[in-house]
């Protein structure tokens, strides 16, 4: 009897003491926390916030402290497409993403209760906003300040909550097809213009240089017929049969002949008549 007595309190205290353990065990799992180096810990004990605890090994007391973890990294969170109107009535689809991260743990646990959320619905409603302000082409060429507006608003209502929002960047904007189309000829059209522009300038410029070539020309009668004997070179320099004489040096060449028989002409009249000879006075 003795032996069983002792054989049931041994195995009633090794049962408790096991129990204990059990107990232990999940005391110190519900006690110890670690907070890594990239959050905050605040802490609330019966619903009052205590502080901060910093990165470590935190105990609290189980039941009564709870203890809420606050990641500080920056959060990067995708603005869904939203369908938008601009403000020349033009339908487009737009997506975003914003970059924030918490600056305040307490403000973050206390002031709202889903901070995320919040922040992605704040944020759809700001682009919609935003975007709905601008007119197409500002909103193709100016998303700098599209993206510096949407920040600022952003900050506005998120710092009461703790988070300060680092960028906002617009990543996708979707065009109507007919809008597309519409794009591409304006581009076309600008495109020719650029061209018919720069074709009328080369132009422009050809005949003022052809004119101070001509003006060059005119005070200098024989530059002409040098630039007329180099044509010539350079035409024979393809081995050609034919040669080709510039009407210019062709009328010179007649002024030439006229020049010389002029000068022929002036010099038979300048020469002295011839005088009676003997013979033709003895026959008088």
């Amino acid at each position: 009897m003795r032996r069983s007595r002792w054989a049931a309190m041994t195995a009633d205290a090794i049962t408790w003491l096991i129990v204990l353990i059990v107990l232990l065990v999940i005391w110190f799992a519900m006690a110890v926390h670690i907070v890594t180096q990239y959050e905050r810990g605040v802490l609330l004990r019966l619903g009052r916030v205590q502080g901060l605890r910093t990165p470590g090994l935190v105990i609290i007391i189980p039941f009564v402290d709870r203890l809420r973890k606050v990641s500080l990294r920056i959060v990067t969170m995708p603005i869904q497409s939203q369908g938008i109107i601009t403000r020349d009535n033009v339908s487009l689809d737009i997506s975003a993403v914003a970059y924030f991260r918490v600056v305040d743990a307490i403000k973050s646990v206390l002031a709202i209760e889903n901070v995320y959320s919040a922040i992605d619905q704040i944020a759809q409603t700001t682009l919609r906003k935003v975007v709905g302000q601008h007119s197409l082409d500002e909103t193709l060429a100016e998303t700098d300040v599209i993206n510096a507006n949407i920040r600022q608003i952003l900050d506005g209502l998120t710092l009461e909550w703790g988070v300060e929002v680092t960028l906002v960047e617009l990543k996708d904007i979707q065009l109507p097809d007919s809008m597309k189309r519409a794009m591409a000829r304006q581009a076309e059209a600008e495109r020719e213009k650029r061209a018919k522009i720069i074709a009328a300038e080369g132009e422009s410029l050809a005949a003022a240089a052809l004119g101070m070539a001509s003006d060059t020309m005119m005070a200098h009668p024989l530059a002409l017929q040098l630039r007329n004997l180099q044509s010539m070179v350079e035409i024979g320099v393809d081995k050609n049969t034919t040669v080709v004489f510039p009407a210019p040096l062709m009328s010179t060449i007649g002024e030439l002949g006229a020049f010389l028989a002029r000068e022929a002409a002036a010099a038979k009249a300048a020469q002295p008549p011839r005088t009676m000879t003997g013979r033709t006075m003895a026959a008088g």
